[in-house]
């Protein structure tokens, strides 16, 4: 295993306080968190306000989610190459300028480039949780981890919250100028404050493995999400698929034999790193479909249909506050409860929870108080499960990996809620009334299919093994004569 390179002196002799450094990384997360969930909303305001269609719109989540997937895990290992502070800092700059050019977007061509561009702000998520661990003093990682990681569902919640409001009192616009302002504070917060990165992994950036594992991604990402509408069996989004089939075990190879991986495939194969990302793709379909989908249940015109609660954007958003609210709460506090229980029973805790509010909604949706309830349980289990999957990945791989491993685990989260979101928007809307409109056993069956998955996470968390890997707390070195690190030495399982 390749030694890290020598650390870099700290700015002025000293090093930030890590809890000023916290603050400065939570401001990060909750922009990026925020403009994953606040357009979803608003998109026909948008489809109006820009003279164009449903399927030309729909390329603003879309152009996102590509572009976020592919340059997680590639900023989280530039991260571990070429310093994390640096590259944290080029994150949130990406973040600011897809979205000043979103606000002043012209058209919904240059809206999705926008949206593109805001995507390389994905790396925000494994920098962080690469800063902490090398900033912070060990017994206070788990804590900062798992906060960090819940931010990402808080946001999430707050997006489909704020959304309304913003647009009604101001415009859409300000969906992008309010991240933009938060992004650039944070972005200059994070140069002036975050201690550059003391554990580098020295090496070149492999670029063909880069070219290839972006292929992969956006030929399944591109085909999962626009399948239902292109056609399942037509000829592109087949195509799309063949591709996927030939360039994953591609790139697969190419990663084993490379002598500089973007990836270490021996990583990936540590038994806690893979059953970890199987159960992070599975929470993934559940988290991410009850973002899009139960907003659209309580949004349908009960008189019409004789389910639903005819709620506004705004209106649903607020009943759905109570969710994220629980999520923000159980973030706070994984680092005591996985000090306590540790966190594989944490994920175990988070995934049943997620499965019963799934369960929940399917048996129990005719009041608003029952929905409300159940989403309650739900963002206790997003805020534990999301703090726990973070702990296990960071306390599984060396710290010269941090970064690219948060970053696949975030990555393959996200291709979990894509294809959660196709296989439900496929269930949904089979056997559609004639006015568009799903019926209830639509709804119904599709969030069955979110308790199944829900459920086989939790039990793939079971048999998670856990191993913790040691390293030297760069909070407690005296780092004013820095010296290279030695390798980081597994220890016992708990």
């Amino acid at each position: 295993m390749a030694r890290t390179a020598r650390r870099p002196a700290p700015r002025n002799g000293r090093r930030t306080d890590y809890r000023v450094t916290f603050v400065v990384l939570c401001a990060g997360v909750s922009s990026f968190s925020l403009l994953q969930s606040m357009v979803t909303p608003v998109l026909p305001t948008i489809e109006a306000a820009l003279d164009t269609d449903q399927a030309t719109v729909t390329w603003v989540l879309t152009a996102y989610l590509l572009s976020a997937s592919v340059f997680t895990p590639i900023i989280g290992r530039v991260g571990d190459k070429v310093g994390k502070e640096r590259m944290l800092v080029v994150a949130l700059l990406a973040l600011a300028v897809g979205s000043l050019l979103a606000a002043v977007a012209p058209s919904v061509g240059v809206l999705i480039a926008a949206r593109a561009i805001q995507g390389v702000g994905g790396g925000v998520l494994p920098l962080t949780f690469g800063i902490i661990r090398d900033e912070f003093p060990r017994d206070k990682v788990a804590g900062a981890v798992g906060t960090s990681a819940a931010l990402l569902a808080v946001g999430g919640g707050f997006g489909l919250v704020l959304a309304g409001p913003i647009v009604e009192a101001l415009s859409y616009h300000w969906l992008f100028w309010l991240p933009m302002i938060m992004t650039l504070l944070a972005a200059a917060a994070a140069h002036l404050f975050v201690p550059e990165s003391p554990e580098r992994q020295p090496g070149r950036i492999n670029v063909t493995s880069a070219l290839l594992m972006s292929t992969w991604l956006v030929t399944l990402l591109l085909a999962v999400s626009q399948g239902s509408s292109w056609g399942w069996g037509s000829p592109i989004t087949v195509g799309l698929f063949v591709a996927t089939v030939v360039v994953l075990p591609t790139w697969v190879y190419a990663e084993a034999h490379s002598d500089s991986p973007l990836v270490d495939m021996t990583m990936m194969r540590i038994p806690t790193v893979w059953t970890v990302n199987l159960v992070a793709l599975l929470f993934g379909m559940g988290m991410y479909s009850m973002f899009a989908f139960v907003p659209q249940f309580l949004q349908t015109p009960g008189e019409l249909t004789g389910y639903g609660f005819g709620a506004s954007v705004t209106q649903s958003g607020l009943m759905l506050l109570p969710q994220t609210m629980a999520t923000f709460l159980v973030g706070l506090w994984s680092g005591r409860l996985a000090a306590r229980f540790g966190s594989k029973a944490v994920l175990v805790a988070g995934a049943t929870l997620t499965s019963m509010g799934m369960l929940g909604i399917v048996l129990f949706h005719d009041h608003v108080w029952q929905l409300v309830a159940e989403s309650t349980v739900l963002g206790l289990g997003f805020g534990l499960a999301f703090a726990a999957l973070s702990n296990l990945i960071v306390d599984a791989v060396p710290q010269s990996q941090t970064g690219v491993a948060s970053g696949m685990n975030a990555n393959i989260r996200t291709v979990g809620g894509a294809l959660g979101s196709a296989v439900l928007a496929s269930v949904v809307t089979a056997g559609a009334r004639p006015d568009g409109l799903p019926v209830e056993a639509g709804y119904a069956h599709g969030f069955s299919v979110l308790v199944v998955t829900s459920a086989l996470a939790a039990l793939v968390a079971v048999f998670v093994p856990v191993v913790r890997v040691a390293t030297r707390s760069t909070a407690d070195a005296d780092l004013d004569e820095a010296v290279p690190a030695a390798d980081p030495v597994p220890v016992a399982a708990r």
